[in-house]
């Protein structure tokens, strides 16, 4: 007789009180069986999701031709799984067995001792069910670090030394990790075999009535004794993290940690080592004071040597005279920090600054003043919205900022990708055909220079309209892929593809490529219909042969869902190269393990941008080179993924004239620089000279500076370059002291300059302008006047540029209708020195402070007039589609909608009866 049918036995006697089941009763062994069903239903159906999973996951990385990243991946999480699994259950095993084995045997052969022999072994398939879970836990967080895993195994030297241990930082960022790790994972798995062997050898005893043996203990111990061990190498762990210690003034080891903590340490490896070693002793002895020995005296030395002797030191040696002290660690600080950020590589400029740009330097930086941004990437989304959306489905997400060879000269320009957006779509046409095989990719873009305005106070547009025309020729415009292309989608399908509205009808296409997951088998259909939870994808007839499957689309989730292991920019910006629309992606290898490094508030104390992603807005492919050959930490990814990286000398020259200094790494190092360009340790100890980012007004509210592009011949250099760059102001002062620049173009790309003002002269900063802005009575008069007639004044970025060895100061102004979502740009304020005007364009203001300026050498900074009949026909347009859409939302019941459509269309139609005023 099985114990299962001795356990059917007791469950019927205490279920009816005697050995018949009761009539209508389910017997134990059909809800055996049907448990045993559920559960074999339950394991298959995980096992097929994780099967179906990783089958859709191949076939995405396939189609992109980097397979091996995820094999790689998927393969090394396989083998942590099993090996974490297995290593655990087989030690829990053996104990469990060795604790069998040690204690007494059952005794008794009655029908209680019968039942007790059947009540144990149902207890130990408990404890192996419970074993089992707990392996495939270890197993799974064993998996979780297969980047931890694989860094270790690739890992590169920083060649950079730390100066308290004189370990190599890699060690630090690819070793020290991993063996937390690994300790931290082994004192679990000890603990909880000793819980494990603690209650079989509990229950044992329960059993059998019998006492507590010397075998019992001498197994216990031994595990005590294990866990002393793991202890003291936690000790020896924690000596590496000293560089990581918050206990002075400065991030890292301070002169208590180096002192009194460190010994703290070593003392208490050996104490722990010790504890251990009794424990060992105590197999042999008898009593318990050979367990609570070793325990007190670890943990009365753990206090007093790991706690209070260093917090003494700190409080009665260091903090009397801590500069004195920190000296030597403050400097490890600076260094190590500016070495982690890139801020020791900043090439530092004293610049005598004069009050004003005199004529000759406004005429011979004429390529610098020409480009000055005038149009704000803020209010110029709403205006590309409203002039250049065409349809209510098409949407501008962002607006970038470039440069491009316009007619042989060198233009920055702002523009914005012409996305898809389905949800907008009227309700009626919120089928599953038009979002997922009609509606598939926005196209083309809109492009204007950034200094170039109509007579409406609108931008001059380099391209527009759908199909594009205008400065340059894109033969690709359609976007598959983008900021905004959440949704998948599937092409090549018995619908045709909506590409672009042509007057009262609509052009069509099919997508050519071959880069999407070809959805040609039951199978595919089966296994994406089950990923993606559609099951049109399944049943529906428009698929066939030749369809493909394109998901995935957000450019960011595309190459993060590639590369995990990379921090992604937060601005992607498009380009067009060679009739073609590129998404650049900039990537970042990061950490929080570099020693000494002061963390910013992201808790990030390295970061590199060595990576620049570029993705095809057509066909999705995405490749990724690498810009930064010297971070060790890329190298080591390059070593982990062979064929994903490519040199960035590969990258065809005409992208990477495009290339640009990204945005989120120069705020990272401004903001650390603020702190850090101080490198004296007793001017940093005593922060005498602490910098902050300048506050602007941007609409009718103070915020920080942000850091803009501009192209600029900077001082000392030949040629105009594209630059993006910072003001500083000192800490609770708001003059101006010095200004980061980092360079985008050629050869200098990455280099950053900081240029110091003198400390004894008044540069103005950017509140000190907005302060003389407003106390201007003409200007504020005229501001007032506006905002009074009902219109919303927005004041735009404003812009330092320095011109020579002097500052220039532009602020645009724009308006905005009180219903309107259309901003205009009216006024161009410029400050020099104590002078300070507004216009109607820059040149104007330039004029009316450089009185003797020659007219004809002036920069062309006045405002580009297209013809009239364009302007007539693209007002008359917007007008009709306001119409359209106010239409729309009017039978669909949406009064909301309605009323606002209707309120731009009257917006355009005023604009129309200046204009066509105008022409009288």
């Amino acid at each position: 007789m099985s114990y299962f049918d001795e356990l059917d036995k007791i469950w019927g006697k205490v279920s009816s009180g005697s050995n018949q089941p009761q009539k209508g009763t389910v017997r134990p062994r059909q809800t055996r069986r049907w448990l045993i069903a559920i559960g074999a239903f339950i394991v298959l159906f995980i096992f097929a999701s994780i099967g179906k999973g990783i089958y859709t996951e191949w076939l995405w990385f396939d189609s992109l031709g980097v397979a091996s990243v995820y094999t790689t991946i998927l393969t090394t999480r396989v083998w942590l799984f099993f090996a974490g699994a297995f290593v655990f259950l087989a030690l829990l095993l053996a104990n469990l067995f060795l604790a069998r084995r040690l204690s007494p045997p059952t005794g008794g052969n009655t029908l209680t001792g019968q039942g007790l022999l059947v009540l144990r072994r149902a207890v130990d398939i408990g404890v192996l069910a419970a074993a089992a879970f707990i392996s495939l836990i270890f197993g799974l967080v064993t998996s979780g670090h297969w980047e931890m895993v694989l860094r270790f195994a690739h890992a590169t030297d920083f060649n950079v030394t730390e100066p308290l241990l004189q370990r190599d930082v890699g060690f630090y960022i690819f070793h020290l990790p991993l063996y937390h790790f690994i300790q931290e994972w082994l004192v679990w798995a000890v603990v909880l075999i000793l819980l494990f062997t603690g209650t079989v050898y509990f229950l044992n005893i329960g059993f059998n009535r019998s006492g507590f043996t010397r075998w019992m203990k001498g197994h216990l111990l031994a595990l005590g004794a294990v866990i002393f061990f793991l202890i003291a190498w936690s000790y020896r762990l924690q000596i590496f993290d000293l560089l990581y210690s918050e206990r002075s003034v400065i991030f890292g080891a301070g002169y208590t940690d180096a002192h009194a903590q460190l010994l703290a340490w070593r003392f208490l490896i050996a104490v722990t080592i010790v504890s251990g070693l009794l424990m060992i002793i105590g197999i042999f002895r008898r009593g318990w004071r050979w367990v609570l020995g070793p325990v007190v005296l670890w943990v009365a030395i753990a206090i007093i040597f790991g706690s209070i002797y260093p917090a003494v030191m700190q409080r009665f040696q260091v903090e009397p005279s801590e500069l004195a002290r920190e000296r030597p660690y403050i400097k490890n600080n600076i260094q190590l920090t500016r070495l982690a950020f890139g801020l020791d590589l900043i090439e530092v400029r004293d610049i005598p600054i004069e009050v004003a740009p005199s004529e000759e330097d406004i005429l011979q930086n004429s390529t610098t003043i020409n480009n000055i941004r005038l149009w704000d990437y803020r209010p110029i989304k709403d205006t590309y919205n409203q002039i250049q959306s065409i349809r209510l489905y098409y949407d501008f997400t962002d607006i970038d900022v470039d440069r491009y060879q316009i007619d042989g000269s060198y233009r920055q320009i702002l523009i914005g990708a012409r996305e898809l957006s389905p949800e907008k779509l009227a309700s009626q046409a919120q089928t599953w055909v038009n979002r997922r095989l009609q509606f598939t990719h926005g196209y083309g873009v809109a492009m204007s220079p950034t200094n170039e305005v109509t007579e409406q106070g609108l931008p001059n547009l380099l391209i527009k309209d759908v199909p594009p025309i205008g400065t340059f020729e894109i033969n690709r415009p359609e976007i598959y892929f983008g900021e905004k292309t959440g949704d998948y989608v599937i092409v090549n399908t018995g619908i045709a593809e909506f590409d672009y509205p042509k007057g009262d009808t609509n052009v069509y296409t099919r997508y050519e490529a071959e880069s999407g997951i070809g959805l040609n088998s039951f199978l595919r259909k089966l296994a994406f219909s089950w990923e993606l939870g559609d099951i049109n994808i399944l049943i529906s007839d428009e698929l066939s042969e030749r369809s493909q499957l394109l998901y995935r689309r957000n450019i960011q989730e595309r190459a993060n869902r590639i590369a995990p292991f990379l921090k992604l920019d937060s601005d992607p910006y498009i380009v067009i190269d060679n009739g073609q629309l590129y998404w650049i992606q900039d990537a970042y290898t990061v950490s929080d393990r570099y020693p000494y490094s002061q963390p910013n508030a992201s808790g990030i104390n390295y970061v590199r941008n060595s990576v620049k992603v570029v993705v095809n807005a057509y066909d999705g492919s995405a490749t990724f080179y690498l810009i930064d050959p010297e971070d060790a930490i890329v190298n080591t990814y390059a070593s982990m993924f062979p064929a994903l990286f490519r040199p960035i000398d590969e990258m065809p020259e005409t992208l990477r004239e495009h290339l640009r200094y990204p945005l989120d790494l120069f705020q990272v190092q401004a903001s650390v620089y603020q702190t850090y360009h101080m490198t004296d340790p007793r001017v940093f100890y005593n922060k005498e000279d602490l910098w902050t980012v300048p506050v602007e007004t941007y609409a009718d509210a103070e915020r920080n500076l942000e850091p803009y592009y501009v192209i600029m011949r900077l001082p000392g250099e030949e040629r105009e370059e594209f630059v993006l760059m910072l003001p500083f102001t000192p800490a609770q002062k708001d003059n101006m002291i010095t200004w980061l620049a980092a360079r985008s173009d050629g050869d200098k790309y990455g280099k950053l300059i900081a240029y110091n003002f003198p400390k004894d002269k008044l540069i103005y900063g950017p509140r000190q302008i907005e302060a003389r802005i407003d106390q201007d009575p003409t200007i504020s008069e005229q501001l007032t006047l506006w905002g009074q007639k009902g219109s919303t004044v927005i004041r735009g970025n404003l812009l330092v540029i320095p011109i020579e060895k002097s500052i220039l100061y532009v602020e645009p102004i724009y308006l905005r209708a009180e219903r309107g979502q259309l901003p205009e740009l009216k006024r161009v304020v410029v400050a020099s020195g104590d002078l300070i005007v507004m216009k109607e364009t820059l040149a104007e203001c330039l004029n009316a402070i450089y009185a003797g300026l020659p007219t004809e050498e002036l920069p062309a900074t006045a405002p580009a007039t297209p013809e009239k009949p364009d302007q007539l026909a693209e007002l008359t347009r917007l007008a009709q589609e306001h119409y359209d859409k106010a239409q729309e939302y009017l039978k669909e019941g949406d009064w909301a909608g309605w009323g606002e459509e209707l309120d731009k269309m009257a917006e355009v139609l005023r604009q129309l009866v200046e204009l066509t005023e105008g022409q009288e």
